[in-house]
């Protein structure tokens, strides 16, 4: 393993945009589909830069399924098997290649009826038949009543026919997000959080720049590329119509919630995938950093506000559908946290995208090119962000907007921090509550001076909510501990980096990585 040293400023990165005469690439959004871009485009010897409005993963990508997977539910549909088998490969990429934050994760699927069982006993094997393999994955099994029960003790026996265990990957998606920031960070990208995007200069033939407005400094920045990467997930359509209102929404918006219990529903570290009821979704209960993950739903929302919050049926919907298969019923009081992600659900007929045309398309997403130099990517998940990402590149090079280079995403590892001593302070926060004190205070410290200087958080909710995950770990807790987070993150922005590592008490080492 090679070790590097990641650590940034945010107002270093605001005076290298300042300073910068253009870039190569520009990309506006930084969840799972930018910051695999600005990787993409910056490993290759560009030049990069990366704006968010808000946190990076402060959207969709914070608030997913925690899964890296083909998709179980789209089996039945062999017009999706393609998607599937790509979802698969990229699968095995990131178990490859970020091996500390996406793992390995046994799901077992119990049948309460002989027509479900013979149906996903069928699925799951062709499921295994378009996998790539990975570290850790294993083949699928059907396994009896007695083992189903060993495998997850606590769902209702009563009724149950059959079952089958099958492996796929969990991850923490905005620690994922992390890694991907620090690895474009490391390849020379400027980033800028909190930096909203508020119109474009054009030359009536393309775009020439993008303004900027810094939410926290107040300035107005103008930053000049050669292309520019529309990666805003939900938000894509909006941002398209500050160049062209008529044009045609590639996306509609789609909310998914999930609740967030004790892991004492599901003690063995076993996932459950509970199969759909009639016009329903398959309910996913799987274990996350200490806690048992329960979802998801899926709605219509029509806008896409920032800040999507579960709605009370929702919550009591999950709540009532998993207590069908518990025999310990899900009550209020047993949700430790709620959280909806906003998902992007491609529109391409309405877009009147066809195959042939100019966008390079899957069924899944698009890569749109448009307005001379702006490409749009669309649609997509967090497991094929880097498809997605080599895609918007590749289409790039055939506009002769960047020049050609190789991709290197497929075999590039991710830098990561210390996953265990994030993952042990989460634990101990967990169970000791907010009265932090003494050595865990000077743990929480540490972990807050490490997450400005090395991925740029901003605020209580930026340290809270995606780098440590209290926020949708334990809702109450994340507000207890919300003042005093603060006061530490308010502390660090007002210093130096030399400042904050002595008042932190970090060193050199703190700031190593590995790859």
């Amino acid at each position: 393993m090679d070790t590097k040293i990641v650590e940034w400023r945010r107002e270093d990165m605001c005076a290298r945009l300042r300073s910068a005469s253009s870039f190569d690439v520009v990309v506006i959004g930084g969840g799972a589909t930018g910051l695999g871009a600005a990787v993409d485009a910056a490993s290759r010897g560009l030049s990069v830069a990366l704006v968010d409005s808000q946190d990076f993963c402060a959207g969709t990508s914070s608030r997913s399924t925690k899964l890296i997977h083909g998709g179980v539910r789209h089996l039945s549909n062999p017009l999706q098997w393609p998607c599937i088998r790509e979802a698969l490969f990229e699968r095995r990429l990131l178990l490859q290649n970020a091996p500390q934050l996406v793992r390995a994760q046994t799901f077992v699927v119990p049948c309460y009826s002989y027509l479900k069982a013979a149906g996903w006993g069928l699925g799951l094997g062709v499921y295994n038949l378009l996998s790539s393999g990975g570290r850790g994955l294993h083949g699928v099994a059907a396994v009896g009543r007695v083992n189903a029960m060993a495998q997850l003790p606590g769902i209702v026996r009563k009724g149950l026919k059959a079952a089958f265990a099958y492996s796929d990957a969990q991850f923490d998606d905005a620690g994922l997000g992390m890694a991907l920031l620090r690895t474009a960070v490391h390849y020379g990208a400027v980033v800028l959080n909190h930096a909203a995007v508020t119109g474009f200069r054009s030359d009536g033939r393309r775009l020439t720049a993008v303004v900027v407005e810094d939410r926290l400094g107040g300035e107005t920045l103008e930053i000049s590329g050669r292309v520019i990467l529309n990666c805003t997930g939900v938000w894509v359509d909006g941002l398209r119509r500050m160049v062209d209102v008529d044009v045609s929404p590639l996306v509609r918006v789609a909310r998914g919630t999930h609740i967030v219990v004790d892991r004492s529903f599901l003690p063995t570290g076993n996932a459950m995938v509970v199969p759909a009821g009639r016009g329903g979704r398959a309910l996913y209960c799987i274990p996350w950093q200490g806690r048992l993950v329960i979802g998801t739903t899926e709605v219509d929302q029509g806008q896409a506000p920032f800040d999507p919050q579960p709605t009370q049926d929702e919550v009591e919907f999950l709540m009532q559908r998993a207590s069908r298969f518990f025999t310990r019923r899900v009550l209020r009081e047993d949700v430790k946290a709620s959280f909806a992600g906003l998902r992007p659900v491609l529109e391409a007929r309405r877009a009147g995208l066809r195959a042939g045309s100019t966008a390079n398309m899957t069924r899944t997403y698009a890569v749109v090119p448009e307005f001379g130099n702006m490409i749009t990517v669309a649609g997509g998940s967090w497991t094929v962000y880097r498809a997605m990402a080599e895609m918007a590149m590749r289409t790039a090079q055939q506009m002769r907007l960047v020049p050609r280079r190789g991709c290197m995403t497929r075999s590039l590892p991710l830098l990561e921090p210390g996953r265990l001593e994030l993952e042990e302070l989460q634990r101990d926060l967990l169970e000791g509550g907010a009265g932090v004190g003494g050595a865990l205070s000077d743990r929480l410290r540490r972990v807050v001076g490490m997450s400005v200087l090395t991925t740029g958080a901003c605020t209580a909710q930026d340290v809270l909510y995606r780098r440590l995950r209290i926020g949708q770990l334990d809702a109450q807790l994340a507000r207890e501990l919300t003042p005093a987070v603060e006061a530490m993150v308010r502390d660090c922005r007002g210093r130096t980096a030399a400042q904050v590592r002595r008042r932190m008490k970090l060193t050199a080492g703190d700031f190593l990585v590995e790859s």
